[in-house]
């Protein structure tokens, strides 16, 4: 089995086998000039680690997001999402340039690919983007002071016997969904 992963002309290539990996490179060159730049350290942001399991971070696109932000100094807080609020669609005024209200609720919308615990939130957040409001803008920033302690966090990748996929999922934080 074999994974190819393309985006524009950057390439990540894993197989089951080094064999297989090696005749997929070699085919590929022969088509393409390329280069082989070996183990996969980081791609599009995302940073892997590789130690007795695999584990991929985007740390440092976080970083950049809370320097876009201006909140490279911001006091962390426990969760990305507090269950007490429920913002209503017209709740505060709108904001007077959405800009970058939007520019960071793209950037945490690309976070999320290795940070699931703020996809509800983030989700919340974007429902908006069309018109932002001041309450919005508030909790999109309770996010990313959430990002600013658990910086570090994203996804531990090991090997499994079994072929089943298994999936959990608290979307809304807890709150009762039927």
């Amino acid at each position: 089995m074999a994974y190819l992963l393309l985006y524009i002309d950057d390439i990540v290539v894993t197989a089951s086998d080094s064999t297989l990996l090696t005749s997929i490179i070699t085919m590929l060159s022969r088509e393409f000039a390329m280069t082989d730049l070996g183990l996969l350290h980081y791609f599009l942001g995302i940073t892997v680690t590789r130690d007795s399991t695999g584990f991929l971070s985007q740390s440092q696109y976080a970083r950049d997001v809370l320097h876009r932000a201006n909140m490279t100094g911001c006091k962390s807080c426990a969760t990305p999402y507090d269950r007490g609020s429920k913002l209503g669609a017209n709740d505060g005024a709108l904001l007077d340039d959405g800009t970058l209200y939007r520019r960071l609720a793209g950037a945490l919308q690309y976070l999320t690919f290795t940070r699931p615990d703020i996809t509800y939130a983030v989700q919340q957040i974007c429902l908006f983007m069309h018109a932002p409001q001041e309450p919005r803008f508030a909790f999109l920033k309770r996010i990313l002071r959430y990002l600013q302690g658990t910086i570090g966090f994203g996804l531990h990748l090991s090997a499994s016997s079994t072929s089943s996929l298994t999936a959990y999922s608290d979307a809304d934080w807890g709150g009762g969904l039927p």
